[in-house]
């Protein structure tokens, strides 16, 4: 049984940032991305860490550093932002804060 929900951020034009990034990357990375959000579920976060102002960064070790962005609502929601890798980090997370704080105001996410 699953303890944590796993919810995506969408734009207001209903664009996904996480799916589109995710999309993109090679089957082998897909699943790789797919097995890590399986063993969030279950509440191992493994190698994460907070940015800032409720912004997280989940890393893992794979091809180019792949990250994935995310906020926390309570002890049991989990919300992605966004993705990327360690070339485009900065840029990254920038745009996982500004969505985060239109996340805190909005209700555009859906169950992932």
């Amino acid at each position: 049984m699953d303890c944590i929900e796993i919810e995506l951020y969408a734009l207001p034009s209903g664009k996904e940032p996480f799916t589109e990034w995710e999309s993109r990357l090679s089957r082998d990375a897909q699943a790789i991305v797919s097995a890590r959000l399986a063993r969030i579920r279950s509440g191992n976060f493994g190698d994460s860490k907070s940015i800032s102002n409720g912004v997280y960064e989940l890393r893992i070790q794979y091809g180019p550093g792949y990250r994935i962005y995310y906020g926390k609502r309570g002890k049991t929601i989990v919300i992605l932002l966004c993705g990327g890798d360690k070339s485009t980090q900065k840029r990254d997370i920038k745009k996982a804060k500004e969505f985060w704080e239109d996340c805190l105001y909005s209700k555009t996410r859906r169950k992932k």
